[in-house]
């Protein structure tokens, strides 16, 4: 204990000097004071964070690792020395946040001079990365993605999580490696619980921050992770494409409630799910969920596709592999609520008496071979 608080204070103004002076002399500062020639020569071993980033990305997940590299680099910098950006063209989030915080912009492919950085980050790229590239960085490239690889390598993990009903994904960090996404050795990884009923976008963004973090405990303790990095294998190894609005057609005699709602919470807020009705699509909005409909015949098992007005609940209910789910609103040449459709349009037709027109009531698939399908051509006949 020091004896006289004039005394503890010089000690902690001397202590607080030998650790400027330390910084001053660590390698990834002497860079910034030196030539070009200097970060050439530098010894690899000895050089940690600060780093000096090259980051590339291009939407709102990737705006969000960002963010916090950008928040650390003009605050302390004791992870981030510098950081400059890589994105596609077009007016993509990345970029609208590097021209808001005065970042230095690269277009794609960026043409780079060895030891100009030590480090890469992608996110939410979607672009392949050649060797040649790669080789430029020192301590290679890093790539934040939101899985716990490898389940779910591609473009789509999020909304294949959904999709499928995972319980349990996560965020994982890895080494790029070149010719194939995703498959490089793992340096850091994270689980999350995925809750019950979110979306594709709402697990999307919790997975973002939960990413950034994790990127950042990354490159702090960087040397330590690439000296106990693991290979994945193809143990579990899924793959997630992009999604395609062919996803959007409903099947009915196919899909069951469950996997209905799956699809919808994975895609309905951007690709519209779709059926047919009397030889047009129509667009179904505003899941509403499982129905629990009482008929008239419980002997009588409804065909798939059948659609019931659901009063009450401002709902029409339409039939599936194993019960009804529920939708508020429809597009038929344009926003129809369940009431106006029924009203409107659908009303109309489930007065019809004969099998012929009852048919023509259904919402049905788009493929051919289902059972309202077969149900018209045996009415033909």
């Amino acid at each position: 204990m020091w004896p006289n608080s004039g005394a503890a204070a010089a000690a902690a103004a001397a202590l607080k000097g030998l650790h400027h002076l330390q910084r001053c002399c660590h390698p990834a500062v002497l860079r910034r004071r030196q030539g070009p020639q200097w970060r050439l020569c530098r010894p690899m071993s000895s050089v940690g964070p600060p780093w000096r980033l090259l980051f590339f990305g291009s939407d709102n997940f990737a705006v969000e690792s960002l963010k916090l590299l950008t928040s650390n680099s003009s605050s302390s910098g004791d992870i981030v020395e510098s950081i400059e950006v890589v994105t596609l063209s077009g007016d993509v989030p990345v970029k609208k946040f590097a021209e808001q915080n005065h970042l230095p912009l690269h277009k794609w492919p960026p043409n780079i001079v060895d030891g100009q950085f030590d480090v890469g980050v992608v996110v939410s790229f979607g672009c392949l990365l050649h060797e040649g590239l790669i080789n430029k960085f020192p301590h290679g490239i890093l790539n934040v993605h939101p899985s716990l690889l490898p389940r779910w390598r591609g473009p789509a993990p999020v909304f294949h999580t959904i999709l499928h009903g995972d319980k349990i994904t996560g965020v994982t960090i890895i080494q790029i490696r070149p010719h194939r996404f995703d498959v490089g050795p793992i340096l850091n990884q994270e689980q999350h619980q995925v809750p019950g009923n979110c979306t594709a976008e709402q697990l999307g963004a919790v997975l973002a921050t939960k990413g950034a973090h994790l990127l950042m405990n990354t490159l702090m303790t960087l040397s330590d992770r690439m000296s106990h990095k693991r290979e994945q294998g193809d143990m579990g190894a899924t793959f997630a494409p992009k999604i395609k609005n062919s996803m959007s057609w409903l099947v009915w005699e196919e899909q069951t409630c469950d996997q209905i709602d799956r699809l919808y919470r994975a895609i309905g807020s951007r690709i519209p799910l779709k059926t047919t009705w009397m030889g047009r699509t129509i667009k179904l909005l505003d899941f509403g969920g499982k129905c629990h409909i009482s008929l008239s015949d419980p002997h009588r098992k409804p065909i798939p596709g059948s659609v019931t007005f659901q009063k009450e609940s401002n709902t029409l209910a339409v039939c599936c592999k194993d019960g009804w789910v529920g939708f508020k609103a429809v597009v038929l040449k344009k926003r129809l609520s369940a009431a106006d459709f029924y009203n409107g349009y659908l009303h109309q037709t489930v007065q019809k008496k004969t099998q012929w027109q009852m048919a023509q009531g259904l919402f049905v698939s788009r493929k051919g071979g289902t059972a309202s399908h077969q149900m018209r051509k045996n009415s033909v006949v």
